[in-house]
């Protein structure tokens, strides 16, 4: 067994305390975000987990990138039939997680889960890459393929196929909101002492409290 109980560090570069954040916790989202889109420690400020119940009760996580966040919520995009897509058909919950170490900050989101509108799944795909929109079309993601050979065959008929022609985004594949209930702020202090700022909806309001570390 290896031994890491000597693996830590000391947490001193900032602070969270209730007479300096924002109500809502959009705009407090809205606010870290920028500090680690801002920063060069921090190579991809929108990378998230997102975690989700499947059939057997386990939780499973993976990592995204969110694509678009407004007063709402949070955006994503996948595949609909993929492991996660799944998921969320049969428990509109999920976990979103971002942890941005060199910040000393981490946020931890409790949100239900729904399909944005059709326009926007369309618009967002048509924005990526080509071969980011072939991708999705040959990939049946989350399920078992042969080899790696049979995804690049695949993708070289449809290279072809597509050679000057738009790519249709599949019906199957398309966005998430998560719209927020409860979104808990961590930053990390001295001695263990983190703090620990979490909002609560309560019907159309944000309770404010502080968690202990």
């Amino acid at each position: 067994m290896e031994n890491l109980h000597d693996k830590r560090k000391v947490y001193d570069k900032s602070q969270l305390i209730e007479s300096e954040i924002k109500q809502n916790p959009m705009e407090q989202f809205r606010d870290w975000f920028l500090d680690a889109s801002e920063s060069s420690e921090v190579s991809e400020a929108n990378a998230m987990a997102v975690s989700t119940v499947e059939e057997d009760g386990c939780p499973r996580t993976r990592m995204v990138l969110l694509k678009a966040y407004t007063h709402e919520g949070f955006i994503f995009y996948t595949n609909y039939n993929s492991r996660k897509g799944k998921a969320i058909e049969n428990n509109h919950k999920a976990c979103l997680h971002f942890f941005w170490p060199t910040l000393e900050r981490q946020i931890i989101i409790k949100a239900n889960l729904e399909k944005v509108a059709e326009n926007l799944s369309d618009g967002y795909f048509h924005s990526r890459p080509k071969g980011s929109q072939l991708g999705a079309v040959v990939s049946p993601q989350s399920q078992e393929i042969p080899n790696r050979e049979f995804l690049e065959e695949k993708l070289k008929d449809l290279e072809k196929e597509y050679e000057n022609k738009e790519v249709p985004r599949p019906a199957h594949w398309g966005g998430y909101l998560a719209k927020p209930y409860e979104i808990e702020f961590w930053q990390g202090r001295p001695n263990r002492l983190h703090d620990r700022i979490v909002y609560q909806l309560e019907g159309l309001d944000w309770e404010v409290s502080r968690l202990a570390p």
